[in-house]
């Protein structure tokens, strides 16, 4: 049974969350503020701790600063349970290490997804590596998750909030990015000042890239369409990683390719594909980036869906009612649900 170490000062909330954990097999042990729970943390040595940033004695950031200079500490993974919503707060969280930060109030299967991912990837880790200690030394990286696994170890986390500016085409390119969290737009402006975006990039998506060699400006704007956070590495660092690790750089060529594939297969489609086919695919991408199962709703603006398919705000509208009507799918709001994926598939 995994050990979970619940620090907060609300008595109400601290008795329920553990309870909560409890009930989901947890063994639970709880301290009031942070002073108390960095005692218990250092003696009990917990598979995870969740906690509160603003607490007497000593407040979460300290609990997580502290725990990180300990040899024996510094590798339990650590997740903020908060109602500061800041971004600021969040990137302070994230900066000091924190494996994730989750804003109160919050759903019982948010707390539980996020113990579980974090207590999931400390086992891959640490199978890792024993591995390594085992194995002969091999610091070649060989495959796109060999160097996604650099990302992870060695960039520098950065978080936005929905909405937010990552970069703005004609900015310096100094960062190559990893998505751990979230979904990002990549967009520009034609000649008639019209937006149109060249791509959407999800979870474990590698984006940024321009010229590895050249210092070419970024070439479109990027945005975050949902709460994300990302991992950077500098260009001058990757290059180096590129010019000693050539199975990884052939693999990034293919990767590469397929975006440029991608990007012909989307011209085209705007090129020749009628409205009612181009907001079709468009919802289906989405589905698909945001991770969605069919019959799950997808929160997404209609300029972004109009700008993704290509076609005017006007015109996105009158198809979207033109679905609903025909019982393809259910509109509430700004959220969207598919009814029918196979008319979307095949819609003309």
């Amino acid at each position: 049974m995994k050990k979970v170490l619940l620090i907060e000062d609300d008595v109400i909330l601290r008795e329920n969350t553990a309870e909560l954990l409890e009930l989901s097999d947890y063994n639970v042990i709880t301290a009031p503020n942070g002073k108390v729970g960095l005692e218990i943390a250092k003696k009990s040595l917990p598979n995870i701790i969740v906690c509160d940033i603003m607490m007497p004695e000593l407040d979460g950031y300290g609990v997580l600063e502290a725990l990180a200079k300990n040899e024996e500490t510094k590798h339990i993974p650590f997740i903020f349970l908060s109602a500061k919503t800041e971004r600021k707060d969040v990137r302070k969280g994230m900066d000091l290490g924190a494996d994730d930060y989750i804003t109160k109030p919050f759903e019982e299967d948010e707390l539980i997804s996020a113990i579980e991912s974090r207590l999931a990837k400390a086992a891959i880790l640490k199978d890792r590596n024993e591995m390594t200690e085992n194995a002969e030394p091999e610091n070649e990286l060989r495959t796109l998750n060999d160097l996604k696994n650099f990302f992870d170890d060695n960039g520098e986390t950065l978080t936005f909030s929905q909405g937010d500016i990552i970069y703005e085409e004609g900015q310096h390119s100094n960062y190559i990015y990893l998505i751990s969290k979230g979904l990002v737009k990549c967009h520009k402006l034609d000649e008639q000042g019209k937006d149109l975006t060249t791509a959407l990039y999800k979870e474990d998506d590698l984006f940024g890239y321009t010229s590895f060699t050249l210092n070419t400006p970024y070439q479109e704007t990027a945005n975050a369409i949902q709460d994300t956070v990302l991992v950077g590495i500098s260009k001058n660092e990757l290059k180096d990683v590129l010019n000693t690790n050539h199975k990884v750089t052939l693999e990034l060529i293919q990767l590469l390719t397929d975006d440029l594939t991608n990007v012909k297969e989307q011209l085209l489609q705007m090129a020749y594909s009628s409205a009612k086919k181009r907001t079709a695919n468009t919802i289906l991408k989405f589905s698909e980036k945001l991770n969605r199962k069919p019959d799950e709703m997808i929160r997404i603006s209609r300029n972004d869906l109009a700008s993704v398919a290509g076609i005017a705000l006007e015109s996105l509208i009158r198809t979207l009612s033109s679905f609903k009507d025909m019982g393809i799918i259910e509109i509430e709001g700004r959220n969207i649900k598919i009814l029918d994926i196979d008319k979307l598939y095949n819609m003309n």
